[in-house]
C-alpha cells in the first residue's frame, strides 16, 4: 500500500493533508480515514510494510490530535504493528490509555514494563483490560497504585494467583475500598475469605460471610454467633462449598446437621449437599445413597431417610421435594440457578403446605429475596 495506491482508496487530498496539512485537525482527520482503510483492507506483505511506514509517520507527528487519532482508531486492531503500538503506549496518557485498555498486539511482557514505569492512569487502563494473566495481575497487585489495584480487583477477567491475593492483603489491609472490591469478586479462594474475615467489619463483614465460601468450622462459629453480628445462612454456605463432604462432616460434629437444614437445602436445590448429608447420617456410602435417592424408587428413598434418623412426619414433604427437583430443570441461561431455585421454592410451597412453620417462613423469605433481586434488575425475569 504505497502512497500512490492509497490514492485509489482515499483521495489525493487525504494524503496531502496527512503529510502537509496546515492544521493538526486536518492531519488528524486524514489519519483517522487512512487508519480505517488500513484496518479494513486485505494487505499483502508488501502492503503491510508500506502501511507500517505510513503509520510510523503518524506516530511521529508532533500534534497530539494526530497521534490520538491513530491510537483511538486502531486500539482494537490486530493490524497495528507491535512496535508502533508500544511507542504509542509509552506516549502521554491521553494517547496511551485507549491502546492499553484493549490493544491485542501488546503482550503481557510489554504491559508489565509499563506498569512498573508508567503513571497510575496507565496502570488503571491495563488493569481494566478484558483479561489479565496471573503474572500481570501479580505485578499490579504488588507494585501498582491503589487505583489500579482496585480496578484490577473489580475486574472479573483478571486471574489472581495466591501471591497476588497475598500482596493485595498485605499492602491494603487497612483500605476499605480495596477490601470492598475483594468482597465484590464473584468468587474468592477459601483461605482469602478466611483472612478477610479478620480484616472487615459491619456491612462488609456480612457481605463477605454470606456470599463467599468459608472454612466449615468458621462458618459454624459465625452461624452460632461467635463472630460479630452476621446472620450466616448455613444452607447457603452448603451451596457455596467446594468440599460438601467435609462441610457436612463438620456440621454433624457440631450438632448442626439438623433435619431442618437438610430440608431447606433440598428445597433450594442443593442436592449434592443433601446426598452427602443423608450419607453421613445413615452411614451409607455416598454412591449408594445417590442411587437410593434418585434411582431406587420410593422404597430406596424411604430406607435411606429412615437410616439417617430423619423425622417420619417429614418424609412426605421430603419425597415431594425430590420429585419436584427431578421435574425442574435449569434453562442454561444467565442466572438460571436463581430461576431454578425460585421454581423449586414456588412448587414446594404450592404443592405441600404441611412444612414446619420455621421452614415455611425461611422458604418464603428466600422467595421474596429472589423477587426483590428481579425487581432491581439483578436477576432477569
Amino acid at each position: 500500500m504505497t502512497i500512490a495506491t492509497m490514492r485509489s482508496a482515499l483521495t489525493q487530498d487525504d494524503i496531502r493533508r496527512l503529510v502537509r496539512g496546515d492544521t493538526a485537525e486536518a492531519r488528524a482527520n486524514s489519519a483517522h480515514k487512512i487508519c480505517r482503510r488500513i484496518d479494513t483492507m486485505d494487505l499483502s506483505p508488501e502492503d503491510k510494510e508500506n502501511a507500517r511506514q505510513i503509520l510510523d509517520m503518524m506516530c511521529s507527528d508532533a500534534a497530539v490530535l494526530v497521534r490520538r487519532a491513530l491510537a483511538v482508531t486502531l486500539k482494537n486492531s490486530p493490524k497495528l504493528p507491535r512496535d508502533i503500538a508500544i511507542k504509542l503506549a509509552k506516549d502521554i496518557d491521553i494517547i496511551a490509555v485507549p491502546l492499553l485498555k484493549s490493544s491485542p498486539v501488546i503482550t503481557d511482557e510489554d504491559l508489565v514494563e509499563i506498569v512498573l514505569a508508567g503513571s497510575s492512569e496507565k496502570q488503571v487502563a491495563i488493569a481494566q483490560r478484558p483479561t489479565l494473566g496471573e503474572g500481570l495481575t501479580e505485578v499490579i497487585a504488588l507494585y501498582g497504585s491503589k487505583e489500579s489495584v482496585e480496578a484490577c480487583t473489580l475486574n472479573e477477567g483478571a486471574a489472581f494467583s495466591d501471591d497476588a491475593y497475598a500482596g493485595v492483603l498485605k499492602r491494603f489491609s487497612n483500605d476499605n475500598d480495596i477490601k470492598s472490591a475483594l468482597v465484590s469478586r464473584s468468587s474468592l479462594p477459601m483461605h482469602v475469605t478466611e483472612k478477610l474475615v479478620n480484616l472487615v467489619s459491619g456491612e462488609l463483614f456480612d457481605r463477605l460471610v454470606n456470599t463467599h465460601e468459608l472454612p466449615p468450622q468458621l462458618a459454624i462459629e459465625i452461624a452460632a454467633g461467635a463472630r460479630e453480628r452476621a446472620t450466616l445462612d448455613l444452607v447457603e454456605q452448603a451451596g457455596l462449598s467446594t468440599d460438601p463432604e467435609r462441610f457436612v462432616q463438620q456440621l454433624h460434629l457440631n450438632g448442626r446437621l439438623t433435619p431442618s437444614v437438610i430440608m431447606r437445602a433440598l428445597c433450594l436445590g442443593h442436592m449434592t449437599f443433601v446426598e452427602h448429608a443423608l450419607s453421613e447420617l445413615s452411614g451409607v456410602p455416598r454412591t449408594k445413597t445417590w442411587l437410593m435417592i434418585h434411582d431406587a424408587g420410593a422404597l430406596g428413598l424411604k430406607t435411606v431417610f429412615e437410616r439417617a434418623g430423619l423425622p417420619s412426619g417429614m418424609f412426605t414433604a421430603f419425597r415431594l421435594a425430590i420429585d419436584i427437583y427431578h421435574k425442574t430443570e435449569m434453562d442454561g441461561g444467565p442466572n438460571d440457578r436463581s430461576r431454578f431455585r425460585q421454581r423449586m421454592v414456588e412448587r414446594v410451597l404450592t404443592q405441600f403446605q404441611a412444612i414446619p412453620r420455621a421452614d415455611l417462613e425461611y422458604l418464603l423469605e428466600k422467595l421474596n429475596a429472589v423477587d426483590l433481586a428481579r425487581e432491581s434488575g439483578v436477576i432477569a425475569a
